[in-house]
């Protein structure tokens, strides 16, 4: 036993007792970004981390409730219900300091009472963005107190129904809108608008409670809408570069629309100086053309270097107002043009003479990409892209995708024979 070595004690402590806690010392801004990174439940799960991360997440200016955050597992509406009011309750009971983005966006959400509560906390606060999307049931009526957020700078409402009080000032900063399923007044359409002077984005879509869109807006360069109107007016929106709309109606045959003695291609285009991005969907093509459509605008679009037009090639004057606009963007460099096939009305001018004078006078001399789908290969489809074929000198590729298999074989024979202006100019093929 004297013979036997001894155990020698260790001479320094462990190794875990010497291990820095690094979780618990990151610097501050470190642990706001790796929180801003998390979904609000994960962030909230960081409290088990340390004693330190305990209360973190109470200081997060941005609190988004989604499907991510609030997971639910049941199908009982109530149960829904229930755990979405306990979570959110529990989140602002513990929150400490300002929220500046607040997001209410869950798949089984409906308009309950308990939102009014959550609107007249953030009222009292500096919110500068707000999100709320209600999925499921009838139109939420939102509470005056909303109406009170003056710091708001993004505003996004989903199944809606608006209605500001008369003491309502506007959103004096708001630089973003984004209405969509939304119920509104004419007049207070207008009014909200109108009093959100800083407004550079807004986005509207399937509304109802006004028809007449009446656009004052001095800031706005983005403007995408999509729904059923009866008439659409910029007024002073000398900034807007990037426009996409749609009327999702046939004015043809489904909506009577009394004609008028201005053309509204000139009408439309007159506010709209410094366009560079058009996207015309679904009906609207057919609404431009109801008038007078003249061969050229009065003031070229200068700007414009993108276009999309969703077009029935069948409807003469809806070509005829195509065709005013490509001939009134001198500058286009990208086109797009997808064929909506409708019922066909009487052509007003024969199909065979519609581009004669414009293969010697229409050119296109800085067009690159044009993109064209959903055609038929019927007569006036081809004699449309033998005419871009033919007058766009700098052309690099042209994609066509036709709407069916059929005849896809004698559509490729046709663009092949095409002659090109550009001998860079790539015609490729798509199959359906």
């Amino acid at each position: 036993m004297s013979n036997m070595k001894q155990r020698e004690q260790p001479k320094v402590p462990c190794q875990m007792e010497m291990e820095v806690d690094r979780i618990s010392n990151l610097p501050s801004h470190i642990v706001d970004k790796v929180l801003s990174l998390l979904t609000l439940r994960d962030a909230v799960r960081t409290c088990i981390l340390s004693s330190k991360w305990r209360y973190k997440w109470v200081d997060l200016t941005s609190l988004v409730f989604d499907n991510q955050s609030v997971l639910v597992s049941s199908q009982d509406p109530t149960v829904i219900k229930n755990k979405m009011v306990k979570i959110v309750d529990h989140v602002l009971l513990l929150h400490d300091g300002p929220v500046h983005k607040f997001k209410l966006s869950h798949r089984d959400l409906q308009g309950v009472c308990d939102i009014d509560r959550w609107i007249l906390f953030l009222s009292r606060g500096s919110v500068k963005e707000f999100i709320l999307e209600i999925w499921k049931g009838q139109r939420y009526k939102l509470p005056s107190p909303l109406y009170l957020c003056d710091k708001l700078s993004h505003l996004e409402l989903f199944n809606c129904l608006l209605k500001p009080p008369s003491s309502f000032k506007g959103f004096r900063i708001l630089t973003s809108l984004d209405l969509q399923h939304i119920t509104m007044d004419q007049d207070d359409f207008e009014n909200l608008i109108a009093m959100c002077p800083l407004l550079e984005r807004l986005t509207l879509m399937n509304f109802e409670g006004f028809a007449h869109l009446k656009i004052h807006a001095p800031k706005l360069t983005f403007f995408d809408i999509g729904g059923v109107f009866e008439d659409v007016n910029f007024e002073n929106t000398f900034h807007l570069s990037t426009v996409s709309i749609g009327l999702y109606v046939n004015i043809g045959n489904d909506h009577e629309l009394s004609l008028g003695t201005t053309s509204k291609l000139i009408k439309f285009f007159a506010s709209l100086p410094n366009i560079q991005r058009l996207e015309v969907q679904s009906f609207f093509l057919r609404f431009l053309a109801v008038d007078m459509v003249p061969r050229r605008l009065p003031t070229p679009c200068m700007e414009l270097n993108y276009l999309s037009l969703r077009i029935n090639f069948n409807d003469m004057d809806e070509c005829l107002a195509a065709l005013c606009i490509l001939r009134s963007s001198p500058n286009l460099l990208e086109l797009e043009m997808l064929a909506r096939p409708d019922e066909q009305p009487a052509p007003r001018v024969a199909a065979k003479n519609w581009l004669e004078e414009d293969y010697q006078s229409c050119f296109f001399n800085q067009l690159r990409f044009v993109k064209i789908a959903g055609i038929f290969g019927v007569p006036r489809e081809l004699t449309f892209i033998n005419f871009l074929l033919a007058n766009s000198p700098i052309l690099e590729r042209m994609t066509v995708k036709p709407a069916s298999q059929e005849g896809g074989w004698d559509l490729l024979k046709e663009l092949l024979r095409f002659r090109r202006a550009s001998v860079h100019a790539e015609i490729i093929y798509l199959d359906p």
